[in-house]
């Protein structure tokens, strides 16, 4: 790629970047919380300013790489060593990352095949996170539950819970957990997945971020996006009273204990569904399929 081309892409990843991080760097700089968004960078982990970073993903040559000094020292990056390279181009070092990230790479791997290439399960409702406040008067958020305590132990006695995700389900209150049809372990976590789990479908940006290089920038804005996308049906599907923090251009709670609010929510989750196996289709081809095929 041109010197021009990619210096383009990187500015255009930046600014994106910046644009979907705008609202979180604003309030962490005045010292205030968002119990929505917050999630997407302490929960996962990874800062604003690592989400900016633009790689090519691997195997494309990026011409004059080298005398970016930035760029140049960071990890995973090696001079192109392919014949009638222009001179100081600098490639994602594949090799390098599959010798020392092997294992990583066929866990996201398995995980990635197993989610997309299962049916979508469109039954739970989003009850996980009325499971992790269900007869406990300590939550995890320090905002009001929507129908008091009593209300919401109600709804949970009224429902089957049939959560498949092992990050959802290990925050059961102890007396949810066996309430729960499925007893999600890290071990079997490949085995149940399924992508009409909302926190599946965000975790879609997990993976992508652990990639690391291997991964395109635009790739990975794409899976931050739907990540906060879902987080905001999360939420305002859960028992807490989200409504001073949900979009201004979709305020309204999905009060899952109503049918016409089941039918908003599993109508939003198809939706998700859909577009996390295109990522998940996306990141097989381009990190897995292009390189040594399906293990």
């Amino acid at each position: 790629m041109t010197d021009t081309a990619w210096r383009a892409r990187e500015a255009a990843h930046a600014e994106r970047a910046d644009a979907l991080t705008q609202g979180h760097r604003a309030r962490a700089a005045r010292g205030e919380k968002h119990p929505i968004e917050d999630f997407l960078f302490t929960y996962y982990g990874y800062s604003p300013s690592l989400l900016r970073r633009w790689h090519p993903g691997a195997g494309v040559e990026l011409e004059g790489a080298a005398a970016d000094r930035e760029r140049a020292g960071w990890r995973w990056y090696a001079p192109s060593a392919r014949p009638g390279a222009a001179p100081g181009s600098l490639v994602v070092d594949r090799a390098a990352i599959e010798r020392e990230k092997a294992t990583l790479l066929t866990g996201i791997e398995r995980i990635l095949r197993a989610t997309a290439g299962r049916a979508a399960s469109f039954g739970c409702f989003g009850l996980h996170e009325w499971a992790m406040v269900y007869r406990q008067s300590e939550h995890r958020h320090p905002v009001p539950l929507r129908l008091g305590q009593a209300g919401t132990d109600a709804v949970v006695d009224a429902h089957d819970l049939k959560c498949t995700h092992i990050d959802a389900y290990r925050f059961f209150t102890d007396e949810a957990t066996p309430r729960n049809r499925y007893a999600p372990t890290r071990e079997t976590q490949p085995d149940l997945e399924q992508p009409g789990c909302l926190h599946a479908n965000m975790d879609v940006y997990k993976w992508a971020m652990k990639l690391g290089p291997l991964v395109p920038g635009e790739l990975l804005l794409d899976a931050f996006a739907l990540a906060r996308d879902i987080r905001y049906l999360d939420m305002a599907a859960s028992p807490y009273d989200m409504e001073p923090w949900l979009d201004p251009r979709d305020p309204e709670p999905v009060r899952i204990e109503s049918a016409d609010g089941k039918a908003e929510y599993v109508r939003r989750q198809r939706g998700f569904a859909e577009r996390a196996n295109a990522l998940r289709s996306r990141l097989l081809e381009t990190v897995f399929d292009a390189s040594y095929g399906t293990r």
